[in-house]
C-alpha cells in the first residue's frame, strides 16, 4: 500500500497537493486537498485495462472556477435548502443563496471552495489520506465553529471508504456527502444511459419544479424509478413522467434506502463489466445523472454534455429543516457526528 503526495497547484501563497492512494491490486485513486476533491480513480476492465471512471479536471484553476462539485466533499449541508433560511433553537438563519434563491451544497465558498490540511496516515495495510477544516462560525450563515474531519482509506480488498467526522462548539445542522460523478465506461468514452442501478429502495421524494421535496414519498412500484431488480439510465432520460422531465430529462432525485452495508448501491456497466457496489449509514442517497452538465468545455478532453456521469451521493434527506417527518440534520453542541460510506470497485468477467 502506497500514497504518493505531490504539488497540484496554489492559491493566495497556499499549496494544494496531490495524493494518489494505490493498492496491491492496481487500483489508484487521487485527490487533492482543495474540497477533498477526488480527481481520478483508475480501475481495470474485464480485460484488464486500466481506465480512469470518475470526471474531474487537469487544473486547480478549473476545480476553483467549477461550478459541478467533481468530486467534492459538499457542506455543511449537502442538497438545498429552501428560501436558504432555517430555524433553530428557536433563532432564525439566514444561510447564502446560491442557486434561485435556495441554497445548494453548503454555498458560495461551502467545503468545496476551502483548502483543507492533509496528512498522510502511514500503514502497512491501508492507504489513508486525512484532511481536516475548521468551518468558522458564521461561515455562510451556519452557526458553530464546526471541527470536521474526512478520511480516505483504499485497501486490498478493492475498497475504498470515506469516513465523516465533525464536532460543533455550538448547536448546529450538518449533512455531507460526495459529489463524485462516475463514468464506469472508463476514460469518460461513452455516457452513463446504458449503466445499470441496482438500488434498494421502495421510496423516493417527490419534487417540485425548483428541485426542493414537496414532502410527499412515492412508491416505485410501476416508475422509472424503481430500480430494485435493476434498471437502465436511459429509462429515466427518456421517460415523460413528470419528475425525469423535471429533473432537466433523467434523475436528481433522493431515494429511502431499505437497508444499510448490505450492497444497497450497485452500478454496472454492461461493456466495460466494471461494477461499483456502495454501502452506507445513511437514511438515502441523491441519484444525479448529470443533467444539468454544461455543454461546454472539456472533462478530460471529452467534450462536456448531459449524461456524462452519474452521482450517488449517500446522505440525510434534502431541506430537512422544512420537513418534520424527514430524519433531522441537527447536530448538538459538542456531541461527535459520524458517517461512512464504503465503495468497492469489481469487475465481471466475460
Amino acid at each position: 500500500m502506497n500514497v504518493i503526495q505531490k504539488p497540484f497547484g496554489s492559491m493566495k501563497d497556499e499549496e494544494v497537493n496531490e495524493f494518489t492512494l494505490m493498492n496491491d491490486n492496481g487500483i489508484e485513486l487521487t485527490c487533492i486537498n482543495y474540497g477533498c476533491a477526488i480527481t481520478k480513480i483508475i480501475t481495470s476492465d474485464q480485460d484488464g485495462r486500466k481506465e480512469n471512471i470518475v470526471l474531474g479536471y487537469d487544473s486547480l484553476e478549473e476545480y476553483v472556477n467549477g461550478s459541478s462539485f467533481f468530486g467534492s466533499v459538499v457542506g455543511r449541508v449537502a442538497g438545498r435548502i429552501g428560501n436558504a433560511e432555517f430555524e433553530l433553537n428557536g433563532k432564525n438563519y439566514t444561510v447564502a443563496k446560491n442557486e434561485y434563491g435556495n441554497h445548494l451544497h453548503g454555498g458560495v465558498k461551502g467545503f468545496d471552495k476551502v483548502i483543507w490540511n492533509a496528512a498522510i496516515l502511514e500503514s502497512e495495510e491501508l492507504a489513508q489520506v486525512q484532511f481536516t477544516y475548521l468551518s468558522p462560525d458564521g461561515e455562510e450563515g451556519y452557526p458553530g465553529n464546526l471541527e470536521m474531519k474526512v478520511t480516505y482509506t483504499l485497501n486490498n480488498n478493492n475498497e475504498f471508504t470515506i469516513l465523516y467526522e465533525g464536532i460543533s462548539d455550538e448547536k448546529t445542522i450538518l449533512n455531507v456527502s460526495n459529489h463524485s460523478y462516475f463514468n464506469l465506461s472508463g476514460d469518460l468514452k461513452r455516457d452513463i444511459q446504458d449503466h445499470k442501478l441496482i438500488l434498494k429502495s421502495d421510496r423516493f421524494l417527490d419534487l417540485q419544479e425548483d428541485l426542493l421535496p414537496t414532502g410527499k414519498f412515492v412508491d416505485v412500484d410501476n416508475t422509472t424509478f424503481d430500480f430494485r431488480e435493476g434498471r437502465n439510465i436511459r429509462a429515466g432520460v427518456e421517460s415523460n413522467d413528470v419528475q425525469n422531465r423535471l429533473a432537466g430529462g433523467g434523475y436528481d432525485h433522493p431515494f429511502v434506502l431499505n437497508d444499510n452495508h448490505n450492497q444497497e448501491i450497485i452500478l454496472e456497466d454492461p461493456e466495460s463489466g466494471r461494477t461499483l457496489t456502495i454501502e452506507t449509514d445513511e437514511v438515502g442517497v441523491i441519484v444525479y445523472t448529470a443533467s444539468q452538465l454544461p455543454e461546454e468545455g472539456e472533462v478530460y478532453g471529452v467534450p462536456s454534455r448531459k449524461y456524462l456521469g452519474i452521482c450517488l451521493e449517500t446522505q440525510g434527506l434534502p431541506d430537512a429543516v422544512h420537513h418534520a417527518e424527514f430524519p433531522s440534520w441537527v447536530l448538538e453542541k459538542d456531541t461527535p457526528f459520524s458517517s461512512v460510506t464504503k465503495y468497492q470497485f469489481g469487475v465481471k468477467e466475460k
